[in-house]
């Protein structure tokens, strides 16, 4: 039952994050991805909201893994982030971060290759 109800949780972030980039690109403009930098920092800050709030509750999965989780996933790594700090894992913390941006983007131009190279094909 807790898939379902984050699958639903997802799908709400998920159109949310599609309304708030579209909003930002109608209200800003599309010169820099005011979108995307906005839902980042609404998800962080919603993240270390409701990490507090709801420590202890059955909508916790919903709220953080759904709903935040599909709105962005930038939310789930700078609360993994702090908690590693707080816990007094600075190497671990600061490695992941590094690693993080490193291997990332990476990631997305490795993909970005090969989606060229299947395309152009």
């Amino acid at each position: 039952m807790i898939y379902l109800w984050i699958g639903l949780g997802s799908a709400l972030g998920g159109m949310a994050r599609y309304w708030c980039q579209n909003w930002a690109a109608r209200s800003i403009g599309i010169a820099f991805p005011w979108g995307t930098l906005i839902v980042n920092i609404a998800g962080c800050a919603l993240i270390g909201f409701f990490a507090a709030f709801i420590v202890r509750s059955p909508l916790r999965q919903f709220v953080l893994v759904g709903i935040l989780g599909g709105y962005t996933t930038f939310s789930s790594f700078s609360l993994e982030t702090l908690n590693l700090a707080r816990d007094g894992q600075w190497a671990k913390s600061a490695g992941y971060i590094l690693g993080s941006l490193v291997f990332c983007l990476l990631g997305v131009f490795l993909g970005n290759l090969v989606g060229v190279a299947v395309t152009e094909k």
